[in-house]
C-alpha cells in the first residue's frame, strides 16, 4: 500500500528578521505560482483564499501554503517574496486517484465533477490517499445528497484493484441506509409478455444499487428474459428516472427500462470455435434434458443457449482455463425465424493447483482426505476433480463421511501465480 508522502513547507521572505517586521503586513503586486501548470491562478488563490489587493502579513502567507499541502495534492510548498512578486513553488504529488462511485445515487462524468470543482476549485477528478481534498469531496457529495432530500453518511475507503494488487481508486460509499434499486417504469413491452416482464421487473426491484453496474445489471437480467423467451435480438436500455426516494429505510433509485423486443427466433446450430457444430447430446448433458430432435431445442421450451454456453465453457475450464469467456455470435435467419451462434473463446492462462487446506480438526481425517486428494500442487487445475473427489470415495469410510457430510470448498485465484488454492471443509448435515 502506498503511503502519503511526507509534506514540506519553507519559506524564504526578504524583510528584516526581526518579529516586528515579519509582522508588517504587506501587499504583493503579483502573486504566482510555479511547478503546478495544471492548475490555474485563480483556482489556487481561491484554494489558500487570498483576495488580490489585500494587505498579508508573513503568518498569513505562510499560513497559506500550509492550506495548500493541507490538501494532499502537494508534496512540497515554499514562498518568496522580493518586495514586488509573492511567488509559491509547488511541487504536486505522485499519489494521487480516481474517484470512484460505489452504491451514491449521483451520475458520475463531467456534470458530477463539475459540481464538485465548483465546490473545491482544486478538484480535478483525483484525490490524496488521504488529506483535506479527500475528506472535502466526502463532505461535498453528502451536502449534494441532503440539497436532494437524502440524509446520509458517506465514507471514503482506497479501492485495491486485485489484478495489481495496488491501489488505483479512491471509493465514495454511502455507510447507511441502504441504497436500492426502486420502482422500474417499463416500455415497449408487448401485451402477452406483460405479466412476466413484471415478474422480472419485481425480482429486480429492491436489490442493491450499485452506481457503475446497477443499470447495466438491469439490462442484462431483462436481456436474459427475453432470450430464454426467444428474443434473440430484443435490445434493452436501462437509466435512471427521477430523483432518488427515501422509502421506509432505504434509499431507493428508480429506472425506466426501455425495450425493443424484436421478432421470436427458434434456436438453430451452435458452432464452436473451430467451426464444428456443438452437438445436441452435449448440450443435453448438462442441461438434463433428454431429446433427439432439433425441434425442442428452442430458447424458450427446451435446451437454452445459456446452457450451451455453460456446457463449454465448463470444458474449458476442465483444462485449467480459469478466466475462460465464451462469447455467442448470432447470425439471423429472418426467412426461416431461425437464429444460429458461433462461440467465440478466449481461454486466458492455465491455472495450476496450489495449495490445499483442509479445515476439520480430527488428524485422522485430515490425514485420510490428503491421502484421497489427487490434484498435486503443480497440475493443472480442473474444479470439477472436487466434486469428482467429494462423490467417488464409494463405501469406504472417507466416503460414508462425505455422505453424512455437507461438503464445502472455496477457491482463491491468485492471477499473478495464475494458481488456485483449495480450501475443502465438511459440515455435519442437519
Amino acid at each position: 500500500m502506498k503511503r502519503p508522502p511526507l509534506l514540506l513547507l519553507t519559506a524564504i521572505l526578504l524583510l528584516a528578521a526581526t518579529p516586528s517586521a515579519a509582522a508588517q503586513k504587506f501587499i504583493p503586486q503579483s502573486i504566482q505560482f510555479k511547478g503546478v501548470p495544471e492548475y490555474s491562478n485563480q483556482e489556487l488563490l481561491a484554494a489558500v483564499g487570498y483576495k488580490n489587493d489585500t494587505p498579508i502579513a508573513y503568518s498569513e502567507v505562510k499560513s497559506h501554503s500550509q492550506r495548500l499541502l493541507d490538501t494532499g495534492l502537494f508534496e512540497s510548498a515554499s514562498f518568496t517574496y522580493n518586495g514586488v512578486d509573492l511567488v509559491f513553488s509547488l511541487v504536486p504529488s505522485t499519489a494521487l486517484y480516481p474517484v470512484r462511485l460505489l452504491n451514491l445515487p449521483l451520475t458520475p462524468g463531467k456534470v458530477l465533477d463539475a459540481a464538485l470543482h465548483d465546490r473545491l476549485p482544486l478538484y480535478h477528478g483525483m484525490v490524496p490517499f488521504n488529506g483535506g481534498l479527500t475528506e472535502q469531496v466526502r463532505q461535498a457529495l453528502e451536502e449534494m445528497l441532503a440539497a436532494k432530500g437524502i440524509k446520509t453518511t458517506v465514507a471514503a475507503t482506497p479501492f485495491t484493484d486485485p489484478k495489481l494488487a495496488e491501489v488505483t481508486a479512491i471509493s465514495f460509499f454511502v455507510t447507511a441506509p441502504p441504497v436500492r434499486v426502486g420502482e422500474i417504469h417499463l416500455e415497449g413491452v408487448s401485451p402477452e409478455l406483460q405479466v412476466k416482464v413484471k415478474l422480472v421487473a419485481d425480482r429486480t426491484k429492491r436489490t442493491d444499487y450499485d452506481t457503475e453496474n446497477t443499470a447495466g445489471n438491469i439490462e442484462h437480467a431483462f436481456t436474459l428474459f427475453y432470450s430464454d423467451e426467444g428474443y434473440a435480438a430484443v435490445k434493452v436500455h436501462a437509466e435512471r428516472q427521477g430523483d432518488p426516494v427515501m422509502s421506509g429505510e432505504a434509499i431507493e433509485i428508480p429506472f425506466n427500462v426501455i425495450v425493443a423486443e424484436g421478432r421470436h427466433y427458434k434456436l438453430g446450430s451452435i458452432y464452436l470455435p473451430s467451426g464444428e457444430p456443438l452437438t445436441l447430446a452435449d448440450i443435453n448433458k448438462t442441461a438434463g434434458v433428454v431429446s433427439n430432435t432439433v425441434e425442442k431445442m428452442t430458447v424458450k421450451d427446451g435446451v437454452t443457449l445459456r446452457t450451451a454456453l455453460a456446457y463449454v465453457t465448463g470444458q474449458y475450464k476442465s483444462k485449467g482455463y480459469m478466466d475462460c469467456v465464451v462469447t455467442p455470435h448470432p447470425q439471423f435467419d429472418d426467412a426461416n425465424s431461425i437464429v444460429n451462434y458461433t462461440l467465440e473463446v478466449q481461454t486466458g492462462p492455465v491455472y495450476k493447483m496450489g495449495k490445499l487446506t483442509i479445515l476439520n480438526g480430527a488428524d485422522d481425517l485430515r490425514a485420510a482426505m490428503l491421502a484421497a486428494w489427487k490434484l498435486p500442487e503443480g497440475a493443472v487445475f480442473n474444479e470439477s476433480a472436487i466434486q469428482t473427489y467429494f462423490y467417488s470415495q464409494g463405501n469406504t469410510p472417507l466416503g460414508r463421511t462425505f455422505a453424512s457430510s455437507t461438503c464445502r470448498f472455496k477457491l482463491t485465484r491468485n492471477i499473478q501465480t495464475h494458481t488456485v488454492d483449495v480450501v475443502l471443509l465438511l459440515e455435519k448435515k442437519h
